[in-house]
C-alpha cells in the first residue's frame, strides 16, 4: 500500500500571525505533524502543501518534502481542506492508496494516533477514518440564546439526568483524517468516505489551536509531559 501524509499550512493567518510556523515549545508548530507522520513509518510522502517559500524551507528543514507551492486558487480562504488534498494528488505523477490529511494545528496528535487510524481502517475494511475524542459537556446542557439572553425556554427544555447516567457525545477532532483513493482512466481522483468509521483519540491530544490561548495551553501540556519523563 502506498500512503502520503498531507499537511496543510497556508501563510496568512488571521486569528494567531503564521501560527503554522510558530514555534510551539521551540519547535515550528508543523514540526510536530511532520515528526509525527515520520515516525509512524506509513508514508511514501509527506508534503507540506504551502503558498509561502518561507514555510516550505522551515517544512522542508523539519522533515517533510514541498515539491511545489500551492495555487492561488488553493490558497485563498474559500479553498476547502480536499481541495488542496486533490490538487496535491494531483501534482504527483504517482498513484497512492491513501492519504492522510494532518492538520499543523493539532501539534498534541502522535504516530501511534495515525497508526491506530490506519490500523481501524484496516480492521473495519473502511473507505475513511476521521480522528474524534470526547466532548467535554453533553450537548443536553448546551443552548442557543435570543437576545434577552431568557433561559426560559432552555429550562423548560432541559433534561435533567445524572452525569453518569448521559451518553457519552462525541467531536471531530481535525487532529487525523484518512481517505482512501482512485484514480479514474481519465486521471480524475475520487476520494472516498462511503464507510466512515471514528478512530477515538484522547482528549489530552485533541487540543486544535485557533488562539493565543490554545497555544499556550498546548505548549503547557507538552512542557507538562516532558516534565513527566
Amino acid at each position: 500500500m502506498n500512503h502520503i501524509a498531507v499537511i496543510p499550512a497556508r501563510s496568512g493567518s488571521k486569528g494567531l500571525k503564521d501560527k503554522n510556523i510558530k514555534l510551539l515549545n521551540g519547535i515550528p508548530l508543523i514540526g510536530y505533524s511532520i515528526t509525527a507522520a515520520r515516525k509512524s513509518g506509513l508514508f511514501s510522502h509527506i508534503m507540506v502543501s504551502t503558498d509561502s517559500q518561507e514555510y516550505a524551507e522551515i517544512a522542508m528543514a523539519q522533515g517533510a518534502e514541498v515539491p511545489f507551492l500551492r495555487s492561488p486558487k488553493t490558497s485563498s480562504d474559500e479553498a476547502g481542506s480536499w481541495d488542496v488534498v486533490k490538487e496535491v494528488l494531483a501534482g504527483y505523477a504517482e498513484q497512492f492508496n491513501t492519504v492522510c490529511l494532518l492538520q499543523p494545528t493539532s501539534p498534541l496528535r502522535t504516530a501511534q494516533d495515525i497508526i491506530n487510524g490506519y490500523t481501524e481502517l484496516e480492521a473495519k475494511k473502511a473507505d475513511a477514518i476521521t480522528a474524534v475524542c470526547k466532548m467535554d459537556h453533553s450537548p443536553l446542557w448546551s443552548m442557543t440564546l435570543d437576545e434577552d439572553c431568557s433561559l426560559s425556554e432552555f429550562r423548560r427544555n432541559l433534561q435533567i439526568v445524572p452525569r453518569q447516567m448521559m451518553k457519552i457525545y462525541y467531536q471531530i477532532n481535525g487532529a487525523l483524517y484518512i481517505r482512501k483513493i482512485t484514480y479514474s482512466a481519465e486521471g480524475n481522483i475520487a476520494l472516498h468516505n462511503d464507510k466512515e468509521y471514528a478512530v477515538i483519540m484522547e482528549r489530552s491530544r485533541s487540543v486544535d489551536i485557533d488562539t493565543i490561548e490554545d497555544f499556550e495551553y498546548a505548549e503547557y501540556l507538552i512542557r507538562k509531559e516532558k516534565n513527566l519523563l
